[in-house]
């Protein structure tokens, strides 16, 4: 398989972007979906999320209040560090069986195009793993625009999670496929496409 790392800050649209890679036939891995299920009740992350940052990150069921954990865990780069060392090794365990699972398929192809959907590729050192790496960018105002005015999330805790995130220029450094998400949907649309079509070729060669 064809393994690519698709990446882009908060609000870039970079599940946009994902879904139109899975509508052209790429297999696609959702790292915020994996992300979400570690921390749910009785996954892996959970009780050391607990144990760290007390008791008031859990809502009244015993589900995790993901706004009342950003709000401790983000508050400091420490507290962000911790976050991350009792999050990051599970979700990266089951990024690597689900990309297990789909090369063990029956009839699996080895220029089968398998996109990791996953926001702080960069963050974690992760980019050395895979075929090509696709980074989203879009300015700032308009991802504030597009998560506060459109979302209605909370401008400081959308603010804490860009700080959190490298800057637009270190994507552009460790991407070898850059997307514009600064103009319409039939823009990032045909950006999209482009690229499938480099990485479909980009694949085929490589099993030659």
């Amino acid at each position: 398989m064809y393994l690519v790392g698709l990446t882009g800050g908060i609000g870039s649209g970079k599940s946009t972007v994902a879904a139109r890679f899975a509508e052209r036939g790429a297999e696609v891995i959702d790292a915020d979906a994996i992300a979400r299920e570690v921390v749910e009740p009785g996954g892996p992350a959970l009780p050391a999320l607990v144990e760290r940052f007390g008791e008031g990150i859990l809502q009244d069921d015993g589900r995790l209040d993901r706004r009342a954990l950003a709000a401790v865990a983000f508050a400091d780069d420490r507290s962000r560090a911790d976050l991350d060392r009792l999050t990051h090794p599970h979700v990266a365990g089951r990024i690597a069986s689900r990309i297990a699972e789909i090369g063990g398929r029956e009839g699996a192809r080895a220029d089968q195009i398998v996109v990791v959907d996953h926001p702080l590729l960069i963050e974690t050192q992760q980019t050395a793993r895979f075929d090509a790496v696709v980074a989203v960018l879009a300015p700032r105002d308009v991802r504030l625009a597009r998560l506060c005015e459109n979302r209605g999330l909370d401008r400081a805790d959308v603010e804490a999670r860009m700080r959190a995130q490298v800057d637009d220029a270190a994507r552009r450094a460790a991407a070898t496929h850059l997307i514009d998400n600064s103009a319409d949907l039939d823009d990032l649309n045909d950006q999209v496409d482009a690229i499938y079509e480099d990485l479909c070729q980009a694949a085929r060669a490589a099993t030659t």
